[in-house]
């Protein structure tokens, strides 16, 4: 059975998701954006290629978010301060419908992902902060529902070798953290629709 995704059926399963949240002091705490817009008349996720400039995850695609500031009053602050930051997005422009399963990195990081979506669409203009960013990728969400989007990636998990599941768009894979959200956000699509 294939899904298209909706905007309605990511409001009906996401209202009924509890999120996991983790308290471990030993991890620096993060957050990123799960950006849904319409481009095209098309909902996408929209992801960003980090330049090799950024002290962690060089030339890696991600979504947008970052480090916890200690001006951030919460986390939800900290993926809205770093979307606008990283991509150009005003946080006026995101309506916060959900959050994911906290997630650890194995260089230390905690990070609590988000899901917006952005209204009006027409208004966006991506702004690149050019330091950290090289390209935006605007991937269709039905394409991260399909089969053909799923591929492999061999790793160096310290020092041992691992092959891990992750998403192919174009030349680009995405992995890793990255990847396990966005399973994790389609598991949630797909329940009780399998």
């Amino acid at each position: 059975m294939s899904l298209s995704f909706s905007r309605q059926l990511l409001l009906e399963q996401i209202s009924e998701y509890a999120p996991l949240e983790v308290n471990n002091s030993d991890l620096r705490l993060a957050a990123v954006m799960l950006l849904i817009c319409e481009i095209d008349q098309e909902d996408k996720l929209i992801f960003q290629s980090r330049s090799n400039y950024v002290r962690h995850h060089k030339g890696e695609i991600s979504l947008p978010g970052g480090a916890k500031d200690p001006d951030d009053i919460n986390l939800m602050t900290t993926a809205l301060r770093e979307t606008q930051e990283e991509i150009g997005v005003n946080a006026d422009m995101i309506e916060i419908v959900g959050q994911l399963d906290d997630t650890e990195t194995w260089t230390g990081y905690l990070i609590r992902p988000y899901i917006g979506m952005v209204p009006n669409t027409e208004k966006i203009i991506f702004s690149l902060a050019e330091k950290e960013v090289i390209e935006i990728l605007e991937i269709p969400i039905n394409y991260l529902l399909s089969a053909e989007s799923k591929g492999w990636k061999m790793v160096d998990n310290q020092g041992v070798p691992s092959l891990e599941e992750g998403y192919i768009w174009g030349e680009h894979i995405i992995w890793g953290a990255t990847a396990r959200i966005i399973r994790q956000f389609i598991n949630i699509l797909l329940k009780d629709r399998k």
